[in-house]
């Protein structure tokens, strides 16, 4: 009885599947043409393209869709084509293990600010990052002055689990992590809305009058009152007022002139507005003092409170409604309703207690040099003493600050 033949598996060696082509080397001018050049005069379709270039090394990474037979003439034509150039080619397989099925929506950002990042703290970040099921797809470094920063692109992982984890990490680390979506949002319109005491300028500015009006202790011990919940913020922002009655132009003037913009506010502001977004200032404090530095900064809106004056000098009461921590949540809805942004592309910056409803309302909270109570409810923190360093996490590197400041003319510090 004859046996029959077994089944035979035939293998098609025309067939086109996804393959990696990597140039990985000393870069310089000219290697990508000739790489592209050479793709196309075998007609390769390319899928995808990603390059990264650090200190002077080149990794490009090309998917094509090649058969068995095109791989191998393509290798041969790449190896001449690069045989004098300080660079290496690879050409494989792309096998199922390889491929990812994330997709745009399962993408995350997190951004890493410290004076100092070490190798420890990378490694605690990035197992934390990997005990959330994400994989980390690329790092860039935003900046290396005045602190340093990195952005992490991950693929996968859940944002709550992912904020959580890093949010303990940092304390651990002394490191300021933010976690946010990726996707086209971070392209768009945005308003950014700032506190103004402690945030965008430095020092409290009711402190400063009450020293020029000579009540400085007494207002002191209202505002550790009100710390200790013994006074809610109205009650106490009107007692302190009423202790500044008398205090003349001449007077709010010294005031004027000793309100300073934090460090980085100036370079925040000037950038932001290159990129189109528009600047909101809200304060507890008094539009006496603040709108000429905020005018000169160019802040598109500000909400604060305004003090009564009459025959040139303070009358200790003030004029409409309290600004207050729900008045400033309300600030920032209208503000973007005007600027027509929608709340989720809105970033809210502040650092106290009268800025928790501002931070929770707006896309993205940052809590800045902010108390405890503060930074656990905000979205992220930042505690460096430079303003500017939001823009690392809004994916703005400092070279290109700089470019752009050298552009405009505008002198480095």
């Amino acid at each position: 009885m004859a046996l029959a033949a077994p089944d035979t598996v035939s293998i098609d060696m025309t067939a086109r599947c996804s393959h990696l082509l990597t140039l990985s080397g000393q870069d310089g001018p000219g290697l990508a043409q000739q790489l592209f050049a050479s793709l196309a005069a075998q007609a390769v379709e390319v899928r995808d393209v990603e390059q990264v270039r650090v200190h002077g090394r080149l990794l490009l990474c090309v998917e094509i869709d090649v058969s068995a037979p095109e791989a191998d003439e393509l290798s041969r034509r790449l190896e001449g084509t690069f045989a004098d150039d300080a660079v290496e080619v690879a050409l494989r397989p792309i096998g199922e293990h390889d491929m990812t099925t994330t997709s745009t929506r399962d993408r995350h950002l997190v951004t890493v600010l410290a004076p100092e990042i070490d190798a420890a703290s990378l490694a605690g970040i990035t197992a934390r990052i990997a005990e959330c099921g994400a994989n980390i797809e690329r790092i860039v470094r935003l900046a290396a002055y005045p602190v340093h920063s990195y952005e992490l692109v991950l693929a996968g992982g859940e944002l709550t689990a992912l904020r959580r984890a890093l949010a303990t990490e940092a304390v651990a680390r002394q490191v300021d992590i933010a976690v946010q979506a990726a996707g086209l949002h971070r392209r768009a319109k945005h308003l950014i809305v700032l506190d103004a005491d402690s945030t965008l300028l430095q020092g409290e500015m009711i402190d400063v009058m009450a020293e020029v009006a000579g009540c400085g202790a007494e207002v002191a011990a209202i505002t550790e009152t009100a710390m200790r919940g013994e006074l809610d913020f109205e009650q106490a922002l009107r007692q302190r007022v009423r202790l500044l009655a008398g205090l003349d132009r001449a007077g709010l003037e010294v005031v004027r002139q000793s309100i300073i913009p934090t460090p980085g506010a100036r370079t925040l502001v000037r950038t932001l507005k290159r990129l189109g977004y528009e600047v909101a200032v809200v304060s507890g404090g008094f539009t006496q003092i603040i709108a000429g530095i905020v005018h000169e900064l160019g802040v598109d809106h500000l909400a604060a409170n305004v003090l009564a004056i009459d025959r040139g000098a303070l009358t200790g009461e003030l004029e409409g409604p309290v600004l207050d921590r729900a008045g400033k949540a309300s600030a920032l809805v209208r503000f973007a309703r005007t600027a027509g942004v929608p709340l989720t592309q809105t970033i809210a910056v502040g650092d106290g207690a009268n800025d928790l409803d501002m931070l929770a309302t707006a896309g993205l909270g940052i809590a800045f040099n902010a108390k405890p109570l503060v930074r656990d409810a905000a979205d992220t923190a930042v505690n460096v003493p430079y303003l500017d360093a939001i823009l690392f996490l809004l994916g703005i590197s400092r070279d290109e600050v700089e470019r752009a400041d050298e552009l405009d003319g505008v002198a480095r510090p």
